[in-house]
């Protein structure tokens, strides 16, 4: 949910001008859920996340406009039934002008991406490795834009050195865009150094984090929150985050020990 508030916030405000924009998502998944169907109902997650949020009233404005944009995509505005991942969010931000590369390297859930967006020609959907992808398509014609990268995070420590080697030279391509990362966050020490690759060596003259914490980060076992790095975040980007971050802390957490942390790394 961090995620894509925040993925639909960066679209948004880069829309604030009218020349045309792209949206690059390095790990694109099928574009849709449906958490009726057997593993939704299993890992049971989306109870304690969307659909607790949806009942919740006067949200800030990053928040209420993804809770919006999740309602289009179900017929009953109160029951939400249909989760759109983060392309099929993107789709329904996207004006005539913009475009999106949708990158995914699960041939089944390529496959079910096509199939979602054949009919709609502002998005191009490649059956490929997401950071070879950041190498090879970037930076895109528009010029202007965002990248997501949302990998899986099957080895923790890992897979931050794989988005380091692919970030670097990707800022290098494409120094003006807009970098999303998502990482879950177990130990604290996990991330941090990250976070310090970040600050010093990515390159990268403004970083901000955004982070939400269910309950304490102490236990390698279980995912206690989740954070997003913002490489050249839209100006005062910050202050439409830290509304929506305390809502999310305060209504996901466990028993009162939701936090939420708002860190400029380089920058502003």
């Amino acid at each position: 949910m961090l995620k894509h508030a925040v993925l639909v916030g960066l679209i948004q405000a880069l829309q604030a001008k009218p020349t045309a924009l792209c949206y690059v998502d390095s790990h694109a998944g099928r574009g849709r859920y449906d958490l009726r169907a057997e593993q939704a109902e299993k890992t049971g997650e989306h109870h304690g996340g969307i659909q607790r949020l949806a009942g919740v009233a006067a949200l800030p404005p990053l928040l209420a406009d993804y809770l919006r944009q999740v309602a289009a995509c179900n017929a009953d505005a109160e029951a939400v039934t249909i989760y759109p991942g983060s392309p099929l969010l993107a789709q329904s931000l996207l004006r005539e002008q913009d475009r999106a590369i949708l990158c995914e390297l699960h041939p089944e859930e390529a496959a079910a991406l096509k199939a979602l967006f054949r009919d709609d020609p502002r998005l191009a959907v490649h059956q490929r490795d997401g950071y070879g992808a950041l190498k090879a398509l970037l930076p895109p014609v528009q010029r202007r834009g965002v990248v997501l990268i949302d990998p899986p995070f099957e080895a923790q420590a890992g897979e931050f050195a794989t988005i380091e080697s692919a970030l670097r030279p990707a800022l290098a391509r494409w120094p003006s865009g807009v970098y999303a990362i998502w990482y879950p966050i177990k130990q604290d020490a996990d991330v941090v150094p990250f976070h310090r690759w970040l600050a010093h060596e990515a390159g990268a003259a403004r970083v901000l984090v955004a982070e939400v914490l269910l309950r304490p980060a102490d236990t390698p076992l279980r995912l206690n929150g989740c954070g997003m790095a913002i490489v050249n975040p839209p100006w005062r980007f910050e202050q439409a985050l830290q509304p929506a971050l305390d809502v999310l802390a305060r209504h996901l957490g466990d028993a009162g020990l939701g936090r939420s942390r708002l860190t400029w790394l380089a920058g502003p």
